[in-house]
């Protein structure tokens, strides 16, 4: 390793402490001044081991306080894993009059986060990655879930789509939800993924296949036919997901898959 590469790696716990006290401070925009300087002083390659490094928790609180409207070298540049362990901590800042006042608003703010990590860049492989990663764990299964409650019909469209249609798949649905195109990536990254939240959302259905010869009524007043869970109840459930700060991150991969290989 060259000098200026151990000079870079020495600095690196330095620097994620003084980042780690700006972001419980609440002082996100000079948190991001501390990546922009080690940007220019270490490369963008420091930047991600900085992320990689740091607590899930702390990348969670930072991240939050940015959406697609906002820039952050921290949304551009967060590792897939860390990002991916993030997710984990991001329902701890919810309470019970938020979820039960508004749950669509605050599933609605999740979603401004996942579409501005997972589009911030036009790099097919990194997205392919963030979501692959994301719902390889538990927590991101309830935090796709949680998207996807907010149009069940239009997923519906979108997994008898794929059942159809396959690699061929062109996204057209009842409607212009900007959900679509998420969950279209989602299955394109990541079988096991997709029906992870599927499952997570449709917990009746025990395969892909099931939920193309579903039919979701345009009637709001109508009962479901089968059983799908809210926008609320996925919101708790992912609050319970949130490790104490004594447990370590939960770890990936402990559902089992049940896919068909959907884009072969």
């Amino acid at each position: 390793m060259t000098d200026s590469g151990n000079d870079t790696k020495a600095m690196l716990p330095a620097l994620a402490r003084q980042v780690s006290e700006l972001v419980l401070a609440g002082s996100l925009q000079h948190a991001e001044q501390a990546f922009s300087d080690a940007v220019e002083t270490h490369g963008d390659l420091a930047v991600v081991d900085l992320l990689a490094g740091l607590a899930p928790q702390v990348t969670a609180l930072h991240l939050s306080g940015f959406d697609g409207g906002k820039t952050s070298l921290a949304t551009l540049l967060v590792p897939p894993k860390a990002w991916a362990d993030s997710l984990a901590f991001f329902a701890a800042t919810w309470s019970d009059d938020h979820i039960e006042d508004d749950p669509e608003r605050v599933a609605e703010t999740l979603f401004a986060h996942v579409h501005g990590i997972v589009f911030s860049a036009d790099d097919q492989e990194r997205r392919a990655e963030l979501l692959a990663e994301a719902s390889a764990t538990d927590h991101g299964a309830t935090v796709f879930a949680i998207l996807f409650s907010m149009a069940p019909k239009e997923i519906l469209e979108v997994a008898a789509e794929i059942i159809a249609k396959g690699p061929y798949i062109t996204g057209q649905t009842s409607s212009d939800s900007d959900l679509v195109p998420l969950a279209i990536e989602l299955a394109k990254a990541s079988e096991d993924g997709w029906d992870r939240a599927l499952f997570e959302l449709f917990p009746d259905f025990r395969h892909s296949g099931d939920l193309a010869d579903a039919e979701f009524s345009d009637d709001p007043d109508e009962e479901p036919k089968f059983l799908q869970r809210s926008t609320k109840e996925l919101l708790y459930r992912l609050r319970k997901q949130v490790p104490s700060t004594r447990s370590s991150v939960p770890k990936r991969g402990s559902r089992k898959s049940i896919g068909t290989d959907i884009f072969s």
